[in-house]
This record gives structure tokens, C-alpha cells and sequence, in this order.
């Protein structure tokens, strides 16, 4: 075969003859890595460096983040094209994730070219570099000299008008939009971004104008008021538009607003399905539920709004006011619990697990919390007490009974203690400290033992009952 024709020759050090075979396998096989790779070597060898250049480009074709590849490139061009030079140096940094080096090499390439296609692919590499470092402003002021140049990528107005967005300056990015089909550049994306702004910025008859997408034209008639003829579009727009989140989020606004609330709840249902976790979700139940004076609903739903968008003291807040209406949804119960103390509020947050642990009395998760609870204020009695409420539901957690005994023997209350060290060893048969605790247990009944001590809340409610 030839290739082995051309390693011998490689071997032997006959590198034309070695290139010659290595390109009729290229000839036969154009998408080989190994062969290119060879035939770039070759030709490094040979001196010839524009035609090395050639193959070792052909390789980031197949192969972008290759970075022998754009060392070699550097190494061709370092002396004779420093603009290629630099812009290989910044690629290499770029897949390296050192782009703060990728944007000063790219800033340099800049320097060294007059030629207006380079320029333009320069400016557009570094502005996205500069987005995607955080650095928007300047980031935005490569795109606007880009802007300047006829022939530029259609993307580049799309993602200033991103940049401009993600700035708040929604009135720059309409205005860039604009320019794009000032200049014919009249793609899906930019018309229906521009629609989307315009509604954004509450000019939805704007949008109305500009949009061909079904959904987006319902969205607008229903904002200027002509609900009848945005359900006429919901009605006739295709079937792919029927099965998206979108298309029952406006039927949902179109039932809410002719007040019929149940077929609207049943779409924002419909909606939550494709759209899981969506703030969207909440705000519209929110709203559907005050409209049927439904108050303890509203509150749950403007509580779970709140917490998608991350406001915690807000959503605690809301959802406060609904247990001032429903005292006993164990589901409320338990998120006010675990918001409470995830919010630091620990002695709040108590307060409602003492009333699941009432309305669910075998409730491990609000047992444990409340022993815990008591444990770190010093009420061991009633840690104690909260621990044998779990111990009735678990009855075969040793760790939980070897804590009880031990709780016990804290409170120097003998009998119990050894009881449940007794109940440890009849279960824990298996665990690593059954003869340590066998043998602690044996000490125990044959010490005598003082009453059974007071605890810290005990000792500070004595306190004050002398007064």
C-alpha cells in the first residue's frame, strides 16, 4: 500500500518521495488526520511552509481545538504574517480558556491588518470573547464598529441586541434591530426579536406589525384589547403550535380575562406540564385564584412565585399569611418549617414543626427536629420525650436507642437508661461497639446513681418559679 510505501521512504529520509506517496492516500482519502498531519510535516521539512500551512488549516477543519496544529501555524507565519500570527496565538489561548490572552493577541492581530474581511472576523471574534468574559461594554462597542462595515456576519445585530438586553437598555436594542432591516436583513430571528421588544416595551400593536409568528400575533391582539380575534388565531394556528407551553399560557390569558376562571386554571395546568418550575405557573394561578376570592390559594401560589424567582423573605411572608388562613395543611406546615430555619429562624421554624408533630404524631422528621431542637437549648426532658415519640414509630433504629439511652443517663434517670441500652444490645447485635456498650452497661448497674439531674430549662424555670 502506498502508505507504507511512504513511511519507508519517511524512514529512509527520502521525504519527496515520502510526500509524494503520502499524497496519493490523501488523494484517495482526503478526510485522513494522520495523512494530512504527515503532509504538513513533510512539507515543514521540505521548506515549503505556505503549502504546510495549507494542510495543517485543513486539519482545523475536522479538528478545532487541535493545538500542535496552531503551534505549527504559529511557528510558520511568526516571521512573515504577523496578523495570521497573532490570530493562530489567540485561537490557541482561547481553546486553552486563557482568553484574557486571546483578547490582547486578537487586539494585536487588529494592529497588524488593513484588509476589511479580517478586520471584520477579528472584531467579531473579540466582541464575542469580551461577552463571554462579562466585559458587555466592550464587548458592545466591537459590535458597533462592526456595524460600521457592509459585509458582517447577520448575527452580529442579533447578539448586540442580546448584549443591549441583557444591559436593560431595551430601547438600543430595538434601534439595532431596526438598523437590520433597514439593511434587508429580515431573517426569523431578528423579525421576531424585534416583536418581542416591542412588546416588552409595551407597544404591542408595534409588534403586531413586525411579527409573523401565530402565537406572538394572538400575544399582541390580546394586549391591545381584541381578545376575539386572538382566539380565533389560537384556533386556527397549526398543530405544532398547539402542543407548545406558549400556545396554553394564552389561552390561559384569554379565559382569564373573559372571568372564566376554571377553564383558565385548566389551561395554566396544561401549560405546567411542558413548562415545569416556571414562575409563569404560580403568577398565573396567583392571579386566577384572587380573581375567585380565593385568598388562602393566592397567598401559596404568590409564595411559590416568589421562591422560583429566589425572594425567600417575600415568599415566607405570603406564605404566612396563608396559614393565618388554613392552620392545618401539614404541606404549608412543613415549608414554613424548612424555609423558616434554612432562613436562620430556627426558633420560628420550631413552632411549626410542634404542629405537625400535633397533627402527625408520627412524624419522624418533625420528631427529630424538635429532640434536636431541645437537646441544643438544654431541655433534655423534653428532648427525651420527643426522642420515645420516635422511638414508638421506629422501633428498631438502634442508633435512636442507644441516643435515648444515653439521653436518660445524661438526666441520670438509671432505669430508663439502662433500659434502652438493653433494648441496644438485644438489636445491634451486629454494630462495632456492641461489647463496648455491653461493658458500659454492666458498669452502670452496679453504679449508684444520684436523681435524676435537671436540665438547663428546668433549672431556669425553677428560677423564676421562686420569684
Amino acid at each position: 500500500m502506498s502508505i507504507q510505501i511512504a513511511e519507508q521512504y519517511e524512514e529512509n529520509e527520502e521525504y519527496e518521495k515520502a510526500f509524494e506517496e503520502y499524497k496519493k492516500v490523501f488523494d484517495q482519502n482526503p478526510k485522513d488526520m494522520n495523512v494530512i498531519e504527515r503532509l504538513g510535516h513533510l512539507c515543514m521539512m521540505l521548506g515549503n511552509k505556505d503549502e504546510a500551512a495549507e494542510y495543517y488549516t485543513k486539519i482545523l477543519e475536522f479538528d478545532a481545538t487541535n493545538t500542535m496544529v496552531y503551534e505549527q501555524l504559529m511557528d510558520i507565519y511568526q516571521e512573515t504574517d504577523r496578523f495570521k500570527y497573532y490570530i493562530h496565538r489567540g485561537n490557541l489561548h482561547s481553546i486553552e480558556h486563557k482568553f484574557e490572552h486571546a483578547i490582547n493577541d486578537f487586539k494585536k492581530a487588529l494592529l497588524n491588518t488593513q484588509d476589511e474581511k479580517q478586520i471584520i472576523t477579528t472584531r467579531f471574534v473579540l466582541a464575542s470573547l469580551y461577552a463571554q468574559t462579562g466585559s458587555n461594554t466592550k464587548a458592545i462597542d466591537e459590535y458597533l464598529r462592526l456595524t460600521e462595515y457592509e459585509e458582517i456576519p447577520n448575527e452580529t445585530y442579533l447578539l448586540l441586541a442580546k448584549l443591549y438586553m441583557a444591559e436593560d437598555a431595551i430601547l438600543s436594542a430595538i434601534n439595532v434591530l431596526e438598523r437590520a432591516y433597514s439593511k434587508n436583513i429580515e431573517t426569523e430571528n431578528v423579525r421576531e426579536m424585534l416583536a418581542g421588544l416591542h412588546l416588552k416595551n409595551n407597544n404591542p400593536q408595534k409588534a403586531l406589525e413586525v411579527t409573523n409568528d401565530d402565537l406572538m400575533k394572538a400575544k399582541c391582539l390580546l394586549e391591545c384589547g381584541e381578545e376575539d380575534e386572538a382566539y380565533k388565531i389560537l384556533e386556527q394556528t397549526d398543530a405544532k403550535n398547539k402542543t407548545t407551553a406558549k400556545y396554553h399560557s394564552l389561552l390561559a390569558q384569554y379565559h382569564f380575562i373573559k372571568n372564566d376562571f376554571e377553564k383558565a386554571l385548566s389551561e395554566v395546568n396544561e401549560f405546567e406540564k411542558l413548562e415545569k418550575n416556571s414562575p409563569l405557573t404560580y403568577q398565573m394561578k396567583a392571579l386566577i385564584y384572587e380573581n375567585k376570592k380565593d385568598d388562602y390559594n393566592a397567598h401559596i401560589n404568590w409564595g411559590k412565585y416568589n421562591i422560583v424567582r429566589g425572594q425567600t423573605d417575600i415568599a415566607i411572608n405570603e406564605f404566612l399569611n396563608a396559614f393565618q388562613i388554613k392552620e392545618d395543611d401539614i404541606e404549608l406546615l412543613t415549608t414554613l418549617a424548612v424555609m423558616l430555619e434554612e432562613n436562620g429562624d430556627k426558633n420560628h421554624s420550631m413552632e411549626f414543626y410542634e404542629r405537625i408533630a400535633k397533627l402527625e404524631p408520627n412524624n419522624i422528621t418533625a420528631l427529630s427536629k424538635l429532640a434536636d431542637f431541645r437537646n441544643s437549648i438544654g431541655d433534655y426532658r423534653a428532648e427525651c420525650d420527643y426522642l420515645e415519640s420516635w422511638y414508638e414509630v421506629d422501633k428498631r433504629n438502634y442508633e435512636l436507642i442507644k441516643r435515648l439511652a444515653k439521653s436518660y443517663e445524661k438526666l441520670r434517670n438509671k432505669p430508663s437508661a439502662v433500659e434502652f441500652y438493653k433494648k441496644y444490645l438485644q438489636v445491634a447485635t451486629t454494630a462495632n461497639d456492641y461489647e463496648e456498650v455491653k461493658k458500659h452497661l454492666a458498669k452502670l448497674e452496679n453504679t449508684e446513681m444520684a436523681e435524676e439531674e435537671e436540665g438547663l430549662i428546668d433549672k431556669i424555670m425553677r428560677f423564676f418559679n421562686k420569684k
